[in-house]
């Protein structure tokens, strides 16, 4: 993983160390179980976890120069940790198959991973709430095709944001659950060589749920699941990142990201303040759909297991969560400092000489007994000369102007149309259906 986008708690799990550390977890656990079994010594897991209460530190250099003869590597671990214990080592892996580490390892690194990232989350919708109240009332333009529609308030903008990050909570909730299983039922399976108590006690101890049938290898829809929802998060992370970085076109310049004290934007030309964060978060987005998809891939293996699931993981699983963890870091810092403009937003609503509200008149034009065909034709007609002008005509005096349109509507009338705050009084509902 690329260090300039890791945090340290969420790189932490993935490390070497830590994940021999699960390994050792799962076989002393397992270990101890077959000892409550008779089916191996209890002196055994005694001497395992006699060993690790000694804290050692894991020898990863050494575990990988075993590797590098046995061409494997939970061999490889099992023959280092026999070498620190002893004798009574060799009961280790009683009836175990080495999927049964490497799957319920890696269901514990990512439900792990799962706990950060939803924290993630909980810091972000947080920051999003405190801006969105913040601004509940703020008048802004909304834009259908990139193009002027009719008013919101930027604090809609953001209460839509939140209610779909609360989604991506839900759902990355859902994920975790799925994939916090664990498979300690040895080859192809079948528990042949290992009692199912064992995979129930490992599950216990390591805060899992037992896999209900497992081939070699836990199924990997469960992954295809999480990945996904990875993904997910990750295209709700860019459509905040793309809106902001709209906002901030000089052309607009309705919101900014935080221009820190000593900040430079190009190196030729000093005047730039560019929305950088946003642009890496929209690269970032890509990246971690693109994890989805290996994921997906991944479901269908060769019978019972092959191995072609695990090089893609061992890409996959890390760098989706780090990137992750990090992208979620970094849009709540962007929306924490966002500068908002509200005084640019009127100005830009107001370019366009009340095009905004065109559709009141419309419809008052139609509620006043003018057929919808000519009630559009006339609001349309007056519209498109403001259009034509770049809003140097005001749509208000156009309609009052037109005999047609005041044949139905009085100059009271009109102008009752073109009131800003009508657009809002809903405002307060929506925010109790977002919030509660």
């Amino acid at each position: 993983m690329v260090p300039r986008y890791s945090r340290p708690a969420m790189s932490a799990i993935w490390e070497p160390e830590a994940r021999y550390r699960i390994w050792f977890e799962i076989e002393a656990h397992a270990t101890e179980k077959l000892g409550e079994l008779g089916v191996v010594p209890a002196s055994a897991a005694k001497a395992l976890w006699d060993w690790w209460a000694t804290n050692p530190e894991i020898d990863v250099p050494a575990i990988d120069a075993i590797e590098a003869v046995t061409k494997h590597d939970v061999i490889a671990f099992l023959t280092w940790v026999a070498e620190q214990v002893g004798d009574e080592a060799r009961f280790m892996h009683q009836g175990m198959t080495s999927s049964d580490v490497l799957d319920t390892t890696l269901a514990v690194q990512l439900a792990r991973s799962a706990d950060i990232l939803l924290e993630d989350l909980d810091h972000l919708l947080a920051a999003i709430k405190r801006r969105a109240e913040e601004h509940k009332y703020t008048p802004t333009i909304g834009r259908s095709h990139g193009i002027h529609a009719e008013p919101v308030t930027f604090g809609l903008k953001l209460a839509q944001a939140y209610a779909e990050f609360d989604r991506c909570k839900k759902r990355l909730i859902a994920a975790r659950e799925e994939i916090a299983t664990c498979a300690i039922s040895g080859a192809v399976g079948t528990f042949a060589n290992i009692d199912p108590s064992v995979e129930a006690h490992v599950a216990e101890k390591l805060g899992l749920e037992i896999e209900p049938i497992s081939t070699q290898v836990i199924p990997r829809d469960r992954h295809a699941m999480f990945f996904s929802t990875l993904a997910v998060i990750a295209g709700s992370i860019e459509r905040v990142a793309v809106e902001v970085r709209h906002l901030q076109r000089t052309e607009v310049l309705e919101a900014e990201e935080y221009f820190s004290p000593g900040q430079k934007g190009s190196s030729a030309m000093p005047h730039k303040r560019n929305p950088i964060l946003t642009e890496n978060l929209t690269g970032q987005a890509r990246m971690i759909r693109g994890y989805a998809m290996p994921a997906l891939e991944n479901v269908a293996l060769w019978h019972e297991r092959d191995i072609s699931h695990s090089s893609v993981e061992r890409f996959i699983g890390p760098d989706a969560t780090i990137t992750l963890d990090f992208a979620l870091a970094r849009l709540t810092g962007v929306i924490d400092k966002l500068l908002i403009y509200p005084e640019r937003m009127q100005k830009n609503m107001d370019r366009m000489g009340g095009l905004i509200h065109s559709q009141r008149v419309l419809l008052a034009l139609t509620q006043a007994g003018v057929s919808r065909e000519d009630a559009y034709r006339l609001v349309q007609r007056n519209a498109m000369k403001v259009w034509e002008s770049d809003g140097a005509l005001a749509l208000l005096d156009l309609l009052k102007a037109d005999e047609e349109v005041t044949a139905a509507l009085s100059n009271e009338e009109i102008e009752a149309k073109f009131d800003l705050d009508y657009h809002f009084k809903q405002v307060d509902h929506i925010f109790s259906r977002v919030f509660g």
